[in-house]
């Protein structure tokens, strides 16, 4: 199929590209059910999709105390953090400092590089899947036919899913050692579907997962939901993208591939 491209969604012109859900009810641009065992939810939640609101100003100084003798210096605080390093700073040293601070230059340490991040001023669902763009990579992708969002996939590694580590709780006899990558959700709108889309997008899915050092790839469908009301799929579909029923259970089955 021409004109098929697969971004990652690691800013907000990728969020933005995340197909609607066909049912209206749900949307994978504010979904938290994976991310949050006890209060996540698929629900359509539009407060979402704006930005946060920025952090308080900062508060600011005292008024000047009129009763105060004039020209006289403050007693000395020797519990006062800015006491020990100068320049109203704590040292490295100084035990009542911030972990935050920026601790004195040392020209012998070795400069730590920020890694990438989508801000803070973001909605929050891009906060969720930006979280681990230092370290592990992106946690969703967008599949798209002549620049029409057409697909999308959200993964990442299992630490940052509570939900799924609570599913595989279930079954102590799946390995734990190494911990697998997941994929919580794929989906397709309506009108994409019928064209292997979806089954696209999961190989490219697991290929990336591959080359990020993972031996295998779980997800976790739900056998008699409707179509439009999840975004797990059904074990069947799993299967036809290479992964191995091995946890058939009626309500809460398991799918694994080996990389």
């Amino acid at each position: 199929m021409s004109g098929v491209t697969i971004r990652d969604v690691v800013d907000e012109a990728g969020f933005r590209a995340i197909p609607p859900c066909a049912d209206q009810g749900f949307d994978h641009r504010t979904c938290d059910y994976w991310e949050d065992e006890h209060r996540g939810s698929k629900a359509a939640r539009l407060a979402w999709l704006e930005p946060t609101a920025p952090p308080p100003a900062a508060r600011t100084a005292p008024a000047d105390n009129p009763f105060a003798p004039p020209d006289r210096a403050p007693a000395f605080n020797p519990f006062d953090p800015r006491a020990s390093g100068g320049g109203g700073r704590p040292s490295a040293f100084d035990l009542f400092g911030d972990e935050d601070d920026e601790p004195a230059d040392n020209p012998f340490a070795p400069r730590r590089e920020r890694g990438p991040s989508v801000g803070s001023n973001v909605p929050r669902k891009l906060q969720l899947l930006g979280r681990g763009l230092a370290g592990f990579g992106s946690y969703a992708k967008v599949l798209e036919v002549d620049g029409e969002p057409a697909a999308y996939c959200q993964f990442g590694p299992l630490s940052a899913y509570p939900r799924a580590q609570q599913v595989r709780e279930l079954y102590p006899q799946l390995p734990t050692s190494p911990a697998p990558a997941i994929i919580t959700c794929i989906a397709t709108p309506a009108a994409a579907r019928g064209q292997g889309l979806a089954q696209r997008l999961v190989l490219e899915v697991v290929e990336d997962l591959g080359r990020r050092g993972f031996s295998a790839v779980e997800a976790y469908p739900e056998p008699d939901a409707r179509p439009n009301a999840t975004s797990a799929a059904n074990p069947a579909f799993w299967q036809s993208c290479g992964f191995e029923l091995v946890v058939d259970d009626a309500r809460y089955p398991v799918v694994r591939r080996e990389l």
